[in-house]
């Protein structure tokens, strides 16, 4: 039969006697399994009827018992069969279901209907009689039933009545106003229909339970008393809607439902848009007043679909749903709180709510609260919760050493030498002393498992119990109120503060507290921004910005020195919040680092100098490429693609954004830059904002390089050149632009010896290149001077250097290497005679970068003296042969004494 035919209960029935049918393993799903379902829902209606029908609980378990009997006797198939097909009986108990449903005019086949349909199966039937029950006197009940509680079918197959399940609903904090307009909106004599807009996340949906939950304390009108609030699922009703028209059939169906209530159903229908292309099955009821309908829907799908047709806008009264602010979502969260508890285990500080609440609001731009704060609890929680059903790292470290250690005794006690023994009774007392350490960890963590596993058991309990409280509040049920509020749940908060308060001696293994940490580690995962507590590795790290910044970008102290305070405000959290972390503009000839400082930038922030988002001015001289940074309106060709950089920055908002060649753009281009200089945020073709404020806006231009270069040659003073500058800054930029940016920096033509220290650190990219294939590479002193001399030219700054290495030396290296001059484990030795404008090279087998000992390799370049003996050198470069670390403290004294002693100098720059 059509599932699109049966109520949600008896859909329910279905699954439940298909599990059945998979337990018993047998080869058909037959009417036993439907009856068993049917029978053990503890809420169902054929339980209500036996009870009814026989006079008391002790009838039904008989009957449960004996239908239990008669399915262990069935044969069970091995393997399990992996299909059930519907048995012949149990199609025949359908059709006679069916054609109840067809005498009573139901659209949608009842349990009711189902039952009667059961009764009259010979299997069935005998179990009721052997478990004294008659089934003449189930059918009367079954009978009686059907008209009063089994009315509205379609309600029930296509919606769920959220005044039933008040107490399973999330408790509404605030929002009173909003719900006080919708009781007085559905008390209006016409047009009362409610339609509640806002942003997606606001609380729109929880308004209307925040109403379901007020007529089930009474706290609404009496016109609103006893209503059902019907949630309209939409999705069960497009479902298996075949042809043309069975979609709004079934609509009709449920309206005229409705209309039969008089008045006692108040229709929910979420994402209201969806059905008002078939509206004018709705327009006469609601004209008419004979529907009350709340509806909800986004801003803009209420704009789209909505005010654009003035006859559907007058039937409706919009409740707009404001955004919370971060006080008004602490509060939600607070009372959220239990909830979360119960259903993970966990214990939630309040500092941890007030943290999500700041953080969420702060640096989750795209969505809104307090859907985005509590996702954020709600994600921790279910971290904590997965940290609790696993081993500690440190039991879990000494287990695999453990593992590692019997494999290896099992080896050995295979090896007769010498050694082997002598290692066999070192793995024993290794692995002796290992499990007498483990033993008592394991201990501890059992004993702390237990114990979280009872909180978590207990909080589950107190959920429970609440929920019962609610169910008995509702019934004016007061002995069982007062039972549970002033005993049960008073014993499950003693206990549960009574596990919670035993501290375990040297602290706890395990924890099932969230706290700030555990929040902030949930943030830096979604947005990939840095706001974790920092550790005592990242303080350096950001404390010696500056100098590692200095490892890449040689001289412009200034420059160097305000990106890296503009990071230490972001990360202290002492940065403008509503503004980006920082925002430069560099000025200078070509050359001398301004694109190379935000490529160092990238490295130390991400690891990686990729991580990027560089956009070439250069592209984007005309007026209308504008579009091509926030994206093509709509209408237009690109306007599904989003913009270059609007779409980089909403992908990556923790990064170093680079206008190169700035000067270059159209002057227009440059209006749209200043919203997210000022606020910034950018708003796309999409109309979505995109928040800059982690970022660090980089412009760099060329704009007065010549005054620059005319100060460097002794022409005019330098402070002279920089003053030109600025003038000609002032005179091709607008002043809305440049008061927006936090610094204009100046960076000076790179000086002869800081183009030698930038011809070492190019010449060390080399040696890295060259050590990967564990080569080490040695230039003399003389080969350096050659190198500045024919490659510098303060004109053009570094970039020349760069060119000649590649074409120079990279060239004759790589000849070399292919030639199978040079292979693993050799140094090359670059020098240049006196008088000769030519490089040589040489070459030292046995004198590589790979440590005999350990195998690995190292890319440190080897500065040397023209007074080294060739052997003496290749010996000493041996002796360096060693990894290098990340950090950049200095060689040991003894690499520096095996480098000295030979007239070589490992190459760092101090």
């Amino acid at each position: 039969m059509d599932p699109g035919e049966c109520s949600s209960q008896v859909k329910k029935a279905l699954a439940a006697g298909l599990e059945i049918a998979k337990e018993s393993a047998y080869a058909h799903y037959i009417p036993l399994h439907l009856a068993i379902a049917l029978i053990e829902d503890q809420a169902g209606l054929l339980r209500q009827v036996i009870s009814s029908a026989a006079g008391g609980e002790e009838a039904v378990q008989s009957v449960q018992r004996v239908l239990r009997q008669d399915l262990k006797k069935l044969p069970s198939q091995d393997p399990a069969p992996d299909d059930y097909p519907h048995s012949a009986s149990l199609i025949k108990c359908f059709r006679r279901a069916q054609s109840y449903q067809k005498k009573q005019k139901d659209t949608h086949l009842a349990v009711d209907q189902l039952i009667l349909g059961l009764l009259e199966d010979s299997q069935i039937a005998n179990c009721f009689e052997k478990g004294g029950v008659s089934v003449g006197k189930v059918k009367f009940q079954v009978e009686k039933v059907h008209g009063g509680g089994q009315k509205f079918q379609a309600l029930k197959a296509y919606g769920r009545d959220l005044v039933e399940d008040a107490g399973k609903l999330d408790p509404i904090i605030g929002r009173d106003e909003e719900i006080r307009k919708v009781i007085r909106i559905l008390s209006f004599r016409t047009k009362s229909n409610p339609v509640v807009t806002g942003e997606p996340g606001v609380g729109k949906t929880a308004v209307v339970e925040g109403l379901a939950q007020r007529i089930v304390r009474r706290d609404v009108p009496s016109n609103l008393l006893d209503v059902r609030l019907i949630a309209l699922d939409m999705g069960a009703l497009v479902a298996g809607a075949k042809y043309r028209g069975e979609f709004e059939e079934r609509l009709k169906s449920v309206l005229k439902e409705v209309e039969e209530s008089q008045g006692k159903v108040i229709l929910f229908i979420d994402e209201i848009h969806l059905v008002l292309r078939t509206w004018r099955t709705l327009k006469p009821m609601l004209s008419r007043g004979q529907l009350k309908c709340i509806g909800a829907t986004t801003l803009e799908k209420y704009r789209k679909y909505v005010e654009k047709d003035a006859e559907l806008e007058r039937q409706f009264q919009q409740v707009d749903v404001a955004e919370p602010s971060v006080q008004d979502t602490i509060s939600i969260l607070r009372g959220l709180k239990e909830k979360y508890e119960g259903h993970h285990g966990v214990r939630i500080m309040d500092r941890a709510l007030v943290v999500a609440a700041q953080l969420s609001a702060r640096y989750i731009t795209g969505r809104h609260l307090p859907d985005k704060a509590i996702d954020l609890v709600d994600e921790a929680c279910a971290n904590v919760k997965v940290q609790l059903d696993s081993q500690p790292e440190e039991i879990d470290a000494l287990e695999r050493k453990r593992i590692q250690l019997e494999v290896e005794l099992h080896a050995l006690e295979k090896e007769k030498d010498k050694a082997s023994k002598a290692r066999l009774v070192e793995v024993r007392n290794e692995l002796d002393n290992l499990k007498d350490k483990l033993h008592p960890l394991k201990m501890k963590y059992q004993k702390e498992k237990e114990r979280v596993d009872e909180i978590r058991r207990l909080k589950q309990k107190r959920e429970e119990l609440l929920f019962s409280l609610q169910e008995a509040e509702r019934r004016y049920d007061l002995a069982r109120v007062a039972d549970i509020r002033y005993g049960a749940l008073q014993e499950i908060e003693t206990a549960i503060a009574k596990y919670e308060g035993n501290a375990a001696e040297g602290g706890f293994m395990l924890t099932e507290v969230v706290g700030p940490e555990q929040i902030a580690e949930v943030v830096s995962r979604w947005t990939g921004i840095p706001v974790t507590s920092l550790g005592q590795n990242e303080k350096e790290r950001l404390l010696g910005l500056a100098e590692r910044l200095h490892q890449r970008v040689v001289g412009q102290d200034t420059a160097v020195r305000a990106v890296a305070d503009a990071v230490l405000r972001s990360r202290a959290g002492l940065g403008r919040p509503q503004q980006p972390t920082g925002s430069f503009l560099f000025l200078g000839p070509t050359g001398v680092g301004k694109t190379e400082l935000a490529k160092a930038l990238a490295q130390q922030l991400f690891d990686d100098e990729n991580l990027l988002v560089r956009i070439d001015m250069s592209e984007y001289m005309e007026q209308h490429s504008v579009s091509r940074l926030i994206g093509a309106p709509p209408g237009y060709v690109g306007y599904e693609e989003g913009g270059q950089l609007t779409e980089a920055v909403r992908r990556r908002p923790y990064s170093v954004v680079l206008f190169d060649e700035v000067e270059k753009a159209h002057l227009s281009v440059f209006n749209t830059l200043l919203q997210m200089l000022d606020d910034g945020r950018l708003t796309d073709g999409h109309g979505r904002t995109v928040n800059f404020s982690n970022t660090v806006i980089i412009m760099t231009s060329n704009l007065g390089a010549e005054y620059l270069l005319a100060g460097l040659s002794g022409h005019s003073s330098m402070q002279a050149a920089r003053d030109r500058v600025m003038q000609e800054v002032r005179k091709h930029f607008r002043p809305e632009l440049l008061n927006r940016l936090d610094e204009i920096v100046v960076f000076d033509p790179l000086s002869h010896d800081q183009l030698r220290k930038v011809a070492r650190l190019q010449m060390k990219d080399v040696a890295v290149r060259l050590a990967e294939r564990g080569i080490a590479l040695a230039v003399t002193d003389a080969a350096s001077n050659l190198v500045l001399k024919e490659a510098s030219d303060p004109v053009y700054g570094a970039r020349p250097l760069r060119r000649w290495l590649e074409t120079e030396v990279v060239t004759q290296l790589s000849h070399m290497l292919i030639s199978g001059e040079i292979d693993e484990n050799c140094t090359v030795f670059i020098d240049a005679a006196p008088g000769q404008n030519v490089l040589s090279y040489q070459v030292e087998r046995n004198g590589g970068l790979v440590n005999p000992n350990t195998g690995l390799k190292s890319d440190i370049l080897i500065q040397i003296s023209r007074t080294a003996v060739k052997s003496e050198a290749s010996e000493a470069v041996n002796k360096v042969g060693i990894e290098e670390t990340d950090d950049d403290d200095e060689p040991m004294e003894e690499i520096l004494e095996a480098g000295l002693e030979a007239g070589i100098i490992p190459f760092k720059e101090k």
